[in-house]
Protein backbone atom coordinates (compact mmCIF):
# COMPACT_ATOMS: atom_id res chain seq x y z
CA UNK A 1 0.00 0.00 0.00
CA UNK A 2 1.48 3.30 -1.24
CA UNK A 3 1.39 6.18 1.25
CA UNK A 4 1.80 8.69 -1.16
CA UNK A 5 1.00 9.34 -5.00
CA UNK A 6 2.40 9.92 -8.15
CA UNK A 7 4.83 6.32 -8.12
CA UNK A 8 7.10 5.47 -10.31
CA UNK A 9 9.21 2.25 -10.15
CA UNK A 10 12.59 1.24 -11.75
CA UNK A 11 12.66 -2.60 -12.50
CA UNK A 12 14.67 -4.74 -14.83
CA UNK A 13 16.71 -1.79 -16.29
CA UNK A 14 13.79 0.17 -16.89
CA UNK A 15 12.00 3.48 -15.21
CA UNK A 16 7.50 2.20 -15.23
CA UNK A 17 4.86 4.68 -14.67
CA UNK A 18 2.71 3.52 -11.26
CA UNK A 19 3.92 0.77 -8.28
CA UNK A 20 4.87 -1.99 -10.68
CA UNK A 21 4.69 -5.71 -8.95
CA UNK A 22 8.77 -6.83 -8.60
CA UNK A 23 8.50 -9.75 -6.36
CA UNK A 24 6.89 -13.59 -6.45
CA UNK A 25 5.66 -15.01 -3.47
CA UNK A 26 8.44 -17.66 -3.29
CA UNK A 27 11.06 -15.58 -3.56
CA UNK A 28 13.35 -15.77 -0.59
CA UNK A 29 12.45 -12.06 0.40
CA UNK A 30 8.64 -12.28 0.16
CA UNK A 31 8.63 -15.64 2.63
CA UNK A 32 11.73 -15.37 5.05
CA UNK A 33 11.79 -11.30 5.39
CA UNK A 34 15.43 -10.96 3.98
CA UNK A 35 14.70 -7.30 2.17
CA UNK A 36 16.55 -3.93 2.43
CA UNK A 37 15.61 -0.71 1.58
CA UNK A 38 16.91 2.64 1.93
CA UNK A 39 15.20 6.31 1.78
CA UNK A 40 16.50 9.66 0.63
CA UNK A 41 14.81 12.86 -0.40
CA UNK A 42 14.20 15.31 -3.45
CA UNK A 43 12.84 18.16 -2.72
CA UNK A 44 12.98 22.20 -3.98
CA UNK A 45 15.46 20.48 -7.18
CA UNK A 46 17.61 18.88 -4.95
CA UNK A 47 18.70 15.30 -3.55
CA UNK A 48 21.14 15.84 -0.56
CA UNK A 49 22.78 12.95 0.32
CA UNK A 50 21.54 10.93 -2.33
CA UNK A 51 25.09 9.03 -3.18
CA UNK A 52 25.81 8.10 0.41
CA UNK A 53 22.10 6.50 1.01
CA UNK A 54 23.04 4.46 -2.11
CA UNK A 55 26.05 3.13 -0.48
CA UNK A 56 24.43 2.15 2.51
CA UNK A 57 21.64 -0.02 0.57
CA UNK A 58 24.30 -2.27 -0.50
CA UNK A 59 25.66 -1.73 3.15
CA UNK A 60 22.91 -3.29 4.07
CA UNK A 61 22.28 -5.85 1.49
CA UNK A 62 25.91 -7.66 2.30
CA UNK A 63 24.91 -7.47 6.15
CA UNK A 64 21.65 -9.80 5.03
CA UNK A 65 23.74 -11.64 3.04
CA UNK A 66 21.94 -10.62 -0.46
CA UNK A 67 24.59 -9.75 -2.90
CA UNK A 68 24.42 -5.99 -3.84
CA UNK A 69 24.34 -5.67 -7.51
CA UNK A 70 24.30 -1.72 -8.67
CA UNK A 71 27.43 0.50 -8.06
CA UNK A 72 26.18 3.40 -5.69
CA UNK A 73 26.77 5.85 -8.52
CA UNK A 74 25.44 4.15 -11.05
CA UNK A 75 22.27 3.75 -8.50
CA UNK A 76 22.66 7.79 -8.24
CA UNK A 77 22.20 8.04 -12.00
CA UNK A 78 19.48 5.78 -12.72
CA UNK A 79 17.45 7.62 -9.67
CA UNK A 80 18.40 10.93 -11.24
CA UNK A 81 17.19 10.04 -14.18
CA UNK A 82 14.14 8.62 -12.99
CA UNK A 83 13.62 12.10 -10.68
CA UNK A 84 12.90 13.87 -14.17
CA UNK A 85 9.57 13.06 -14.74
CA UNK A 86 8.54 15.23 -11.65
CA UNK A 87 8.56 19.01 -11.42
CA UNK A 88 11.09 20.68 -9.60
CA UNK A 89 8.79 21.28 -6.91
CA UNK A 90 7.55 18.02 -5.92
CA UNK A 91 8.66 16.10 -2.49
CA UNK A 92 9.55 12.63 -3.62
CA UNK A 93 10.71 9.91 -1.38
CA UNK A 94 13.25 7.54 -2.79
CA UNK A 95 13.49 4.06 -1.83
CA UNK A 96 15.87 1.72 -3.78
CA UNK A 97 15.84 -1.52 -2.59
CA UNK A 98 17.28 -5.35 -2.58
CA UNK A 99 15.22 -8.57 -1.63
CA UNK A 100 16.97 -12.31 -1.86
CA UNK A 101 15.09 -14.18 -4.78
CA UNK A 102 16.93 -18.03 -3.54
CA UNK A 103 17.92 -19.48 -0.78
CA UNK A 104 20.41 -22.92 0.40
CA UNK A 105 19.01 -26.01 0.13
CA UNK A 106 17.08 -25.52 3.58
CA UNK A 107 16.08 -22.30 1.88
CA UNK A 108 17.08 -20.31 5.03
CA UNK A 109 20.65 -18.72 3.81
CA UNK A 110 20.51 -16.52 0.59
CA UNK A 111 22.02 -17.52 -2.20
CA UNK A 112 25.04 -15.49 -3.59
CA UNK A 113 24.17 -13.38 -6.73
CA UNK A 114 20.26 -14.48 -6.15
CA UNK A 115 19.48 -10.52 -5.92
CA UNK A 116 16.12 -8.92 -6.76
CA UNK A 117 16.61 -5.23 -7.36
CA UNK A 118 14.12 -2.04 -7.43
CA UNK A 119 13.80 1.56 -7.16
CA UNK A 120 10.56 3.43 -5.70
CA UNK A 121 9.76 7.05 -6.54
CA UNK A 122 6.77 8.01 -4.48
CA UNK A 123 5.36 11.95 -3.79
CA UNK A 124 5.02 12.36 -0.16
CA UNK A 125 5.03 15.85 1.62
CA UNK A 126 7.51 17.53 3.46
CA UNK A 127 6.35 18.46 6.77
CA UNK A 128 5.83 22.19 7.65
CA UNK A 129 8.59 23.46 10.43
CA UNK A 130 6.32 24.02 12.72
CA UNK A 131 5.06 20.64 12.39
CA UNK A 132 5.79 18.67 15.71
CA UNK A 133 5.34 15.29 17.68
CA UNK A 134 4.90 14.01 21.16
CA UNK A 135 7.05 11.21 22.73
CA UNK A 136 6.15 8.52 25.42
CA UNK A 137 8.01 5.37 26.78
CA UNK A 138 7.01 1.77 25.45
CA UNK A 139 7.65 -1.49 26.54
CA UNK A 140 9.45 -2.93 23.19
CA UNK A 141 13.08 -2.04 23.20
CA UNK A 142 16.17 -2.00 20.37
CA UNK A 143 17.81 -5.32 19.68
CA UNK A 144 21.36 -6.12 19.38
CA UNK A 145 23.53 -7.44 16.69
CA UNK A 146 23.56 -10.75 17.84
CA UNK A 147 19.65 -10.65 18.15
CA UNK A 148 18.95 -9.07 14.96
CA UNK A 149 20.19 -7.40 11.83
CA UNK A 150 20.74 -3.87 13.16
CA UNK A 151 23.60 -3.01 11.25
CA UNK A 152 21.11 -2.54 7.89
CA UNK A 153 17.73 -0.68 7.22
CA UNK A 154 16.35 -3.97 6.79
CA UNK A 155 12.79 -4.74 6.47
CA UNK A 156 12.80 -7.25 9.03
CA UNK A 157 13.46 -4.67 11.94
CA UNK A 158 9.90 -2.65 11.05
CA UNK A 159 7.59 -4.95 13.06
CA UNK A 160 9.37 -4.34 15.77
CA UNK A 161 8.84 -0.44 15.47
CA UNK A 162 5.80 -0.71 14.37
CA UNK A 163 4.53 -2.32 17.28
CA UNK A 164 6.26 1.03 19.30
CA UNK A 165 4.36 2.91 17.36
CA UNK A 166 1.25 1.32 17.97
CA UNK A 167 1.68 0.89 21.89
CA UNK A 168 2.60 5.29 21.85
CA UNK A 169 -0.44 6.06 19.36
CA UNK A 170 -2.51 3.54 21.96
CA UNK A 171 -1.18 6.60 25.00
CA UNK A 172 -2.38 9.30 23.24
CA UNK A 173 1.27 10.04 21.77
CA UNK A 174 2.76 10.63 18.38
CA UNK A 175 5.99 8.00 19.18
CA UNK A 176 8.09 6.30 21.48
CA UNK A 177 11.63 7.19 23.20
CA UNK A 178 13.26 3.42 22.97
CA UNK A 179 15.76 1.99 24.75
CA UNK A 180 18.41 0.02 24.02
CA UNK A 181 19.08 -3.01 26.02
CA UNK A 182 20.88 -1.59 28.99
CA UNK A 183 18.05 0.83 29.03
CA UNK A 184 19.56 3.75 28.17
CA UNK A 185 18.00 5.88 25.30
CA UNK A 186 18.56 4.76 22.02
CA UNK A 187 16.53 6.61 19.36
CA UNK A 188 13.00 6.86 18.81
CA UNK A 189 10.52 4.27 16.88
CA UNK A 190 10.67 6.16 13.32
CA UNK A 191 13.83 8.60 13.90
CA UNK A 192 17.03 9.36 15.80
CA UNK A 193 16.78 11.81 18.56
CA UNK A 194 18.48 14.71 20.05
CA UNK A 195 18.02 17.02 23.50
CA UNK A 196 19.42 20.69 24.00
CA UNK A 197 20.61 21.95 27.23
CA UNK A 198 21.77 24.65 28.13
CA UNK A 199 22.82 25.99 24.66
CA UNK A 200 24.32 22.20 23.65
CA UNK A 201 23.11 19.97 21.90
CA UNK A 202 22.85 15.89 22.75
CA UNK A 203 22.20 12.75 21.04
CA UNK A 204 22.57 8.65 22.20
CA UNK A 205 25.97 7.57 21.30
CA UNK A 206 25.91 5.15 18.08
CA UNK A 207 25.82 2.03 20.12
CA UNK A 208 25.26 -0.82 17.45
CA UNK A 209 21.89 -1.00 18.67
CA UNK A 210 20.46 1.88 16.21
CA UNK A 211 21.43 3.02 12.46
CA UNK A 212 23.11 6.35 13.02
CA UNK A 213 21.53 8.27 10.42
CA UNK A 214 23.13 10.31 7.24
CA UNK A 215 20.91 12.92 8.18
CA UNK A 216 21.61 12.66 11.76
CA UNK A 217 25.42 13.29 10.85
CA UNK A 218 24.81 15.51 8.55
CA UNK A 219 23.00 17.74 11.26
CA UNK A 220 25.89 16.92 13.74
CA UNK A 221 28.40 18.45 11.26
CA UNK A 222 26.64 21.36 10.49
CA UNK A 223 26.20 22.38 14.24
CA UNK A 224 30.02 21.92 15.13
CA UNK A 225 30.92 23.82 11.77
CA UNK A 226 28.67 26.77 13.65
CA UNK A 227 30.73 26.30 16.37
CA UNK A 228 27.59 24.32 18.58
CA UNK A 229 28.91 21.85 21.17
CA UNK A 230 27.63 18.60 20.46
CA UNK A 231 27.83 15.69 22.22
CA UNK A 232 27.55 11.83 21.31
CA UNK A 233 27.14 10.01 24.65
CA UNK A 234 24.97 7.74 26.67
CA UNK A 235 21.66 9.36 27.76
CA UNK A 236 18.81 8.41 30.47
CA UNK A 237 15.30 9.14 29.82
CA UNK A 238 15.87 11.42 33.02
CA UNK A 239 18.18 13.37 30.66
CA UNK A 240 15.68 14.11 28.38
CA UNK A 241 13.25 15.26 31.00
CA UNK A 242 15.34 17.88 31.89
CA UNK A 243 16.32 19.23 28.18
CA UNK A 244 15.35 22.82 27.15
CA UNK A 245 14.78 21.18 23.50
CA UNK A 246 13.81 18.06 21.88
CA UNK A 247 13.97 17.20 17.64
CA UNK A 248 13.59 14.22 16.12
CA UNK A 249 15.86 13.50 12.67
CA UNK A 250 15.45 11.15 9.57
CA UNK A 251 15.17 11.13 6.44
CA UNK A 252 11.95 11.54 5.62
CA UNK A 253 10.86 14.87 7.38
CA UNK A 254 14.61 15.81 8.11
CA UNK A 255 14.00 17.99 11.41
CA UNK A 256 10.56 17.30 13.71
CA UNK A 257 10.41 18.96 16.97
CA UNK A 258 8.90 17.80 19.84
CA UNK A 259 6.56 18.80 21.94
CA UNK A 260 6.14 16.81 24.90
CA UNK A 261 7.79 13.42 26.29
CA UNK A 262 5.06 12.20 28.79
CA UNK A 263 4.01 15.18 30.55
CA UNK A 264 7.36 17.18 30.41
CA UNK A 265 6.43 20.11 27.82
CA UNK A 266 8.75 21.37 25.21
CA UNK A 267 9.42 24.84 23.66
CA UNK A 268 9.81 24.40 19.44
CA UNK A 269 13.18 26.44 20.63
CA UNK A 270 16.05 28.29 18.80
CA UNK A 271 18.27 25.57 18.28
CA UNK A 272 15.12 23.25 16.54
CA UNK A 273 14.70 26.15 14.02
CA UNK A 274 18.68 26.67 14.02
CA UNK A 275 19.39 22.68 13.18
CA UNK A 276 17.07 23.09 10.31
CA UNK A 277 17.73 26.11 8.85
CA UNK A 278 21.45 24.94 8.64
CA UNK A 279 20.43 21.92 7.14
CA UNK A 280 18.49 23.46 4.50
CA UNK A 281 21.48 25.96 3.60
CA UNK A 282 23.67 23.43 3.39
CA UNK A 283 21.35 20.77 1.11
CA UNK A 284 21.24 24.30 -1.33
CA UNK A 285 24.71 24.53 -1.48
CA UNK A 286 24.92 21.41 -2.66
CA UNK A 287 23.07 22.00 -5.77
Amino acid sequence: MATGNNIRTYFNGTWHDGDLPVMNAADHGSWLGTTVFDGARYFEGIAPDLLAHCARVNRSATALMITPTVEAQQMHDVIWEGLQAYPENAPVYIRPMYWALDGDELGIVPKPDATGFAISLEEIPMAAPSSATTLTTTRFRRPVLEDAVVNAKAGCLYPNNARMLAEARAKGFGNALVADALGNVAETASANVFMVRDGEVFTPIANGTFLAGITRARHIDNLKAEGVKVHETVLSFDDFRQADEVFLSGNMMKVTPVTEFDGTPYQIGPMTRRVRDLYWDWAHSTR
